[in-house]
């Protein structure tokens, strides 16, 4: 019988706060609330680790992207320490979603995140 996914469905929807949160204290917060303290985040732009630099990658990205928001895609599947989940990155106004990618994330003994190994499957020109 497969395992349960709401601890996987319950970390992406911790990552998924951290990502739409846009003030400096409570992206703190959401950060820590995410990820184990040395956790990192692995994409093809960004290698960091540990809440603050993870928080200033996404501090970046709503600089780079404001008025939009990282959405689930399908369904999160996960099985041991590990789940990956599909996402976009849509305008709240508008819809458009010009980013997108999935992200495969390791938990540790807390259910926090201990890696994320990111990959853009579409991006603006």
């Amino acid at each position: 019988m497969p395992a349960s996914n709401d601890r996987y469905e319950s970390a992406v929807a911790r990552y998924f706060e951290a990502w739409n949160t846009a003030e400096p204290d409570a992206l703190a917060k959401t950060v820590a609330a995410a990820w184990a303290t040395d956790g990192d985040y692995i994409d093809p732009l960004a290698e960091v680790r540990g809440h603050e630099q993870i928080a200033a990658v996404i501090a970046a990205v709503h600089e780079q992207f404001p008025g939009f928001a990282f959405h689930l895609t399908g369904t999160v599947d996960g099985h041991h320490d590990t789940a990956r989940f599909g996402w976009e990155l849509v305008h709240e106004a508008d819809g458009s979603a010009p980013v997108a990618g999935f992200d495969v994330i390791t938990l540790d003994g807390e259910d926090r995140i201990r890696s994320v190994h990111g990959f853009l499957d579409r991006v603006p020109v």
